[in-house]
């Protein structure tokens, strides 16, 4: 493990989970300690790479540079809880290992959040495509509109499938005392969608977020994402996990109201990713009768597919090229989890 001086008290703490993560941990990790204006530290957690990555962390000299080296696998979630238990700034920023932040994005997000009294700050992020181009995620005069985030609006963002991006993909920073006060961590049972528990939980027990409207994130999208294609289990754990969450807190009518809207658009995801596994699995009965008892779904994800179902129940000489078309179709994007 990298130590750092005793008399070096950091302002902001850049936690990062890292799975074989060599071919762009050094990138990440460089953007962090490039911050302009803020005092930070990087706590890398190795989460049993079986490549180079905690080896390139280890031969890093900077001493703000931390590994912490896990002896299993603990998922990103655990992970990231291993480097919020040693983190010693007074915000905590979530970082992904083939991530990066532009350098000025600490002390815009650490200001605005000291001057609106908030505990939690969200910025706006750049997408890289796979061919380099860079898209602003959000529209800035939108997110500038908007004076804070709160529960119902983060809930209602994470509808599934509702848009193509939503408020969880955004990267919290987290006043550290706030976190501890209120024994906020990651779920350590999922091992997608731990980010959008986590914020919703520190929002559920009053913590205000703050807005800033401006991108100082960038988003990478790469080969291997666990996050860029939702599967039935993906979806199950989820419910469950908002189960343990519903448990855990008491929602306001609004919050509640947008709450059913997020359960139901599970329940309509869950009955098209069924219907698109019989389709290529050529069970025509079956996926008429999945279509007939939930057909919401298909009009919610509006996707060729629906129109070639419908087409079907009249003309079942079209069956051949539907399933051809079902071979063809994705699964979805989860909207709202780290790519892990």
């Amino acid at each position: 493990m990298n130590e750092t001086k005793g008399d070096f008290t950091p302002d902001a703490t850049f936690v990062i989970a890292a799975y074989n993560a060599a071919d762009t941990i050094t990138r990440s990790i460089e953007s962090a300690l490039a911050q302009d204006g803020v005092a930070v530290e990087v706590i890398v957690v190795d989460d049993c790479s079986a490549d180079a990555t905690a080896a390139l962390v280890a031969g890093i000299r900077d001493t703000r540079v931390r590994l912490i080296a896990l002896a299993q696998n603990r998922g990103p979630g655990g992970a990231r809880n291993a480097g919020f238990a040693a983190a010693r700034g007074r915000w905590i920023a979530i970082l992904d290992s083939d991530d990066t932040v532009m350098p000025n994005r600490l002390k815009r997000m650490i200001e605005r959040a000291e001057a609106a009294q908030a505990q939690i700050v969200v910025d706006n992020l750049d997408v890289i495509s796979r061919d380099g181009k860079s898209t602003r995620m959000f529209s800035e005069a939108a997110l500038a509109a908007l004076p804070e985030l709160t529960l119902a609006s983060f809930i209602e963002s994470n509808v599934i499938f509702r848009s193509e991006h939503n408020f969880g993909y955004m990267k919290p920073v987290f006043e550290r005392r706030f976190i501890e006060a209120h024994g906020l961590r990651f779920d350590e049972a999922l091992r997608i969608g731990e980010d959008y528990i986590l914020l919703a939980s520190a929002l559920a027990c009053g913590g205000r977020c703050a807005v800033e409207p401006s991108a100082g994130y960038i988003y990478h999208i790469r080969e291997g994402s666990i996050s860029r294609v939702l599967q039935i289990e993906h979806i199950d754990a989820m419910v469950a996990a908002d189960e343990r969450f519903l448990a855990s807190y008491t929602l306001n009518p609004q919050s509640q109201r947008m709450q059913h809207k997020r359960r139901r658009g599970f329940r309509q995801a869950r009955s098209f990713l069924i219907l698109v596994e019989q389709l290529k699995n050529r069970s025509l009965a079956d996926a008429l009768k999945t279509a007939l008892a939930d057909p919401f779904a298909l009009r919610h994800l509006r996707m060729p597919i629906a129109a070639r179902l419908r087409r079907l129940m009249t003309r079942p000489t079209n069956s051949a090229a539907m399933m051809a078309a079902a071979e063809r179709s994705p699964l979805g994007e989860d909207p709202h989890t780290s790519k892990g």
